[in-house]
């Protein structure tokens, strides 16, 4: 298999926390990897690196064989990234944002109404297309920005939390569409998420982040079999490799925007 995303000690200082703290992994084509770890642990930096959106403080690393310092343009071009803060505007109709994007992708002004239509057919919102994304429920509006990332057809999509604040059923609609996306595209999905049963049930491998480092990288069955209990579930590899950060780990942002984001879906 040929890795698609190659991470080489990579490093971001904020004054003098690092908040990622030389991380090296690699994740291969059409892999679904899910990076874990409490609030704080460096989750959201390290893909914001990787999309290009923070640069990095030293170390390397390139997505679909693109420096992400070097060819942020083609990087960019490479992936799509759905962030935990909604993206989506309320006050433009699921078309118009879109439309939006379309041009920031530089998708072709001749097929940009296609392949809008064509995202919106496959997160099943074609009908809902024209009406006002405030009208939306929580699951529609996640679905909506996966469609966004997808307009240009990306090699890579990165997932930030991306089931945060929605209802059982939502989440399950978003996966549904996601694992069907990769099974048509061999598609790259990168994610990172709280829920412990997703990433049990969805993720081929995990990697598990602990005060900007990572502790461990596995398939969910590895991991398991790997921390001496029986029958051990994915929680208690969670609690085994960042137990001493659940109490203390996170900020008050942190909290805060995850709060304000569940408000928004729900």
């Amino acid at each position: 298999m040929t890795a698609i995303i190659e991470v080489s000690h990579l490093v971001k200082m904020f004054g003098d926390h690092a908040a990622v703290n030389d991380v090296s992994l690699s994740v291969e084509k059409g892999e679904v990897f899910g990076l874990l770890g409490p609030n704080g642990a460096g989750k959201s930096t390290t893909i914001k690196m990787l999309t290009t959106l923070l640069s990095p403080s030293s170390g390397r690393a390139s997505v679909n064989g693109f420096d992400i310092v070097q060819q942020t343009t083609a990087v960019r071009h490479s992936l799509g990234y759905v962030p935990q803060a909604l993206s989506a505007d309320g006050n433009l109709t699921g078309f118009e944002n879109l439309l939006i994007f379309a041009k920031l992708y530089d998708v072709p002004r001749a097929i940009r109404t296609q392949r809008i239509n064509e995202v919106l057919s496959y997160v099943g919102l074609l009908d809902v297309g024209k009406q006002l994304v405030r009208t939306y429920s929580g699951g529609m509006i996640r679905r909506l920005e996966v469609a966004q990332s997808l307009l240009h057809q990306p090699s890579v999509l990165f997932l930030d939390e991306p089931t945060v604040g929605l209802d059982p059923i939502a989440r399950q609609a978003i996966w549904d569409h996601l694992m069907d996306l990769r099974a048509d595209s061999n598609m790259t999905i990168f994610v990172t998420t709280h829920s412990m049963e997703e990433a049990d049930s969805l993720c081929t491998r995990i990697g598990i982040m602990h005060r900007g480092q990572i502790a461990v990288i596995g398939t969910p069955a590895e991991l398991k079999a790997n921390i001496g209990i029986e029958n051990a579930t994915l929680d208690d590899v969670f609690v085994h490799y960042a137990g001493d950060a659940l109490e203390s780990g996170g900020s008050y942002r942190e909290a805060s925007r995850a709060r304000r984001t569940a408000r928004r879906l729900g």
